[in-house]
C-alpha cells in the first residue's frame, strides 16, 4: 500500500473542493483532491439548464440561511461575483446577464468545470476520482487517509463533500458523518429550495399541472416575487422554490395571485364591467384555467354586478394572501440544496477552519450556510473555498 504526503487533502470534487484545490495548488501546497464519483462538478454540469448559473451580482449575506446569519459575510466580502467573473473572463467563457443579478454561460456549464480543473491543473494538483474514503485517522498532528489501494498523510483535512441533495449525482451523508467524528455539531440537514406538494384535498390545483403565473409567495416572513409553478404534486417554480427554503412543516405558504392589484380593484371591476364574472376579470392577469380554479374556490357565482362591495373586498383579500397547507416537500431527490449541516459556531469564519480541530477545514454546501436560488450558492462555494484555500 503507497503512501504519500500532502500539504492538504481535499474530500469532494464539486464547486468548492476544485476552488479550494486549485487556490492552494497555485499558492504551492502539494495537493490531492478526491471524490468517490467518477466525474467532477456533476451540480455544476447541471446548473441552470446546463449554462451554470455561476453566480449573482446582489450576492450578500442577507441572501442566505443560517443559525448564525453573519457567518458568511467575511467570506463573501473577501471573494465577490467580480472575482469570479475576472476568473471566467480569463478563460474566455462568455456569459450574460439574466434577471434578478443571475449571471449565466453563454454555451455550457462543462466551460466552468474545464476552468476548474485548468486552474487546478495549474497548481499541480492532483486529481483521484472513482474511489470513495475507506478511513480517516487522526495520528498526531497529521490526517491519514485511506483511498482505494493508497494512504495519504496531510496536515490538513478539507470537507467539501456537499449536501444530501439529488442522491443519483452521488450525494450522501459522509461528510455530516465525518464532521461528527471529529467533534463538529451538526444543524439538521433539510431540502431546500424545492417542489412542496400539497394534500389531496387540494387536488383541484393539481389539475392545473404545467400552469404558471407571476406570483408572490411568502413563508417564515420571507416574501419572493418570482413565477409559480403548478406541478402534477403541488407547487414549484422559482417563487415557490424560493419560499421553500424557509417554509417548515405544518406552516401555511401564502400566494398573492394578484400582486400588480390595488385595495378596491374588484369593486371598481364591477362598475366598469358589471356583467364580467370573477373567473372573467381574474383571465385578464391569469392563465384561465388557474382563473376558473380560484374562482370556484372562492365560491362566488354570477355577474360582478350582483355581488356586494363587501363580498368582492373579501374575495380580492383571499385571493392576495391564498394559503396553502403544504403536505412536505419532495425531498432531497428534487431539491436543489441541502439546508443545515456543519454548524457554523465550530468554524471560523475567515478561514473556514475548524476552531477544535486543528488542520480540519469545511467548505461550501456541507457547512449550515444555504443561498437562495440564483447563483447564490455557487457564490458561497467559490467564497468559502478561496477563504480555506488562502488559508492551507
Amino acid at each position: 500500500m503507497g503512501t504519500d504526503r500532502f500539504d492538504a487533502v481535499i474530500v469532494g470534487a464539486g464547486a468548492a473542493g476544485l476552488m479550494c484545490a486549485a487556490v492552494a495548488g497555485q499558492r504551492g501546497r502539494r495537493v490531492l483532491l478526491v471524490d468517490h464519483g467518477d466525474a467532477p462538478g456533476r451540480k455544476i454540469l447541471i446548473s441552470g439548464g446546463g449554462r451554470c448559473n455561476f453566480t449573482n451580482l446582489q450576492t450578500a449575506a442577507t441572501h442566505f440561511i443560517s443559525a448564525n446569519p453573519r457567518f458568511a459575510t467575511s467570506a463573501l466580502r473577501r471573494y465577490r461575483p467580480d472575482d469570479f467573473i475576472a476568473l471566467v473572463e480569463r478563460h474566455r467563457i462568455a456569459w450574460h446577464e439574466k434577471t434578478l443579478g443571475q449571471l449565466f454561460c453563454d454555451g455550457s456549464a462543462k466551460q466552468i468545470v474545464r476552468m476548474l480543473l485548468d486552474e487546478c491543473a495549474a497548481g499541480a494538483v492532483e486529481i483521484g476520482l472513482g474511489d470513495p474514503v475507506a478511513g480517516i485517522e487522526r495520528r498526531g498532528a497529521d490526517f491519514e487517509i485511506r483511498i482505494g489501494s493508497r494512504v495519504a498523510i496531510s496536515s490538513a483535512l478539507v470537507i467539501a463533500t456537499g449536501g444530501l441533495s439529488i442522491p443519483k449525482l452521488g450525494a450522501t451523508d459522509f461528510g455530516y458523518a465525518l464532521a461528527r467524528r471529529f467533534g463538529l455539531k451538526i444543524v439538521e440537514p433539510r431540502p431546500a429550495l424545492v417542489p412542496l406538494k400539497l394534500a389531496e384535498t387540494e387536488s383541484i390545483f393539481k389539475g392545473l399541472s404545467g400552469v404558471s403565473a407571476p406570483v408572490v409567495a411568502r413563508a417564515g416572513g420571507q416574501a419572493f416575487r418570482e413565477s409559480a409553478l403548478f406541478t402534477h404534486r403541488g407547487l414549484s417554480g422559482p417563487a415557490i422554490l424560493q419560499a421553500s427554503s424557509y417554509w417548515r412543516h405544518r406552516m401555511p405558504l401564502e400566494i398573492d395571485f394578484l400582486p400588480d392589484r390595488s385595495a378596491g380593484w374588484l369593486r371598481q371591476a364591477k362598475r366598469a364591467r358589471p356583467k364580467a364574472t370573477l373567473a372573467s376579470v381574474l383571465a385578464d392577469d391569469l392563465p384561465s384555467r388557474l382563473a376558473e380554479v380560484l374562482a370556484a374556490r372562492v365560491d362566488l357565482r354570477g355577474e360582478l354586478a350582483n355581488l356586494s362591495d363587501k363580498t368582492l373586498d373579501e374575495a380580492a383579500a383571499q385571493l392576495a394572501s391564498w394559503r396553502f397547507e403544504p403536505s412536505g416537500t419532495e425531498g432531497f431527490a428534487k431539491a436543489e440544496v441541502t439546508a443545515g449541516g456543519i454548524d457554523t459556531a465550530g468554524l471560523s469564519s475567515k478561514t473556514m477552519a475548524a476552531s477544535a480541530v486543528p488542520g480540519l477545514y469545511a467548505i461550501g454546501e456541507v457547512v449550515d450556510v444555504t443561498g437562495w436560488l440564483g447563483g447564490y450558492n455557487f457564490q458561497w462555494a467559490w467564497a468559502s473555498a478561496h477563504a480555506a484555500g488562502r488559508a492551507l
